[in-house]
């Protein structure tokens, strides 16, 4: 259950509408998830989490937009955020992740979360190799 309550007129608010508007635009689709319906009761919060959002994964960078979604998956397992998982892995099947990369994508996770438990547990010392400083 959503902490907040969903609010049904939001898109009567004009910066509510604006965002929406951009989201289909950038998307390219009339659907407005549940993340950006439930956090349009704020509207300041909800423009600014939306711009940042779109200037990290919309906008061309040095990683391309399926690489953006794996390492968002990759995040958001990390996290425990259910929701993000499914929906940055429906996006990332969109962008063209097959099986066999989501299973990979699923060993590298699992992997680096045990070597970090274990690195965390030992408190390795980092190798002066590895120090750009």
């Amino acid at each position: 259950m959503s902490t907040v309550a969903l609010r049904p007129d939001a898109e009567s608010d004009p910066r509510v509408n604006a965002v929406f508007d951009d989201i289909r635009a950038t998307r390219k689709s009339d659907f407005i998830n549940n993340f950006w319906l439930y956090l349009a009761f704020d509207p300041a919060l909800l423009e600014e989490t939306w711009y940042g959002v779109k200037k990290v994964m919309a906008e061309p960078s040095a990683l391309d937009p399926l690489t953006k979604e794996l390492i968002y998956i990759a995040v958001s397992i990390t996290n425990s955020c259910s929701y993000c998982v499914h929906s940055h892995t429906a996006a990332a099947r969109a962008k063209g992740m097959t099986d066999a990369m989501h299973a990979d994508l699923l060993r590298v996770v699992a992997t680096a979360g045990r070597t970090n438990q274990l690195l965390n547990g030992l408190q390795v010392p980092v190798d002066p190799v590895f120090n750009l400083g």
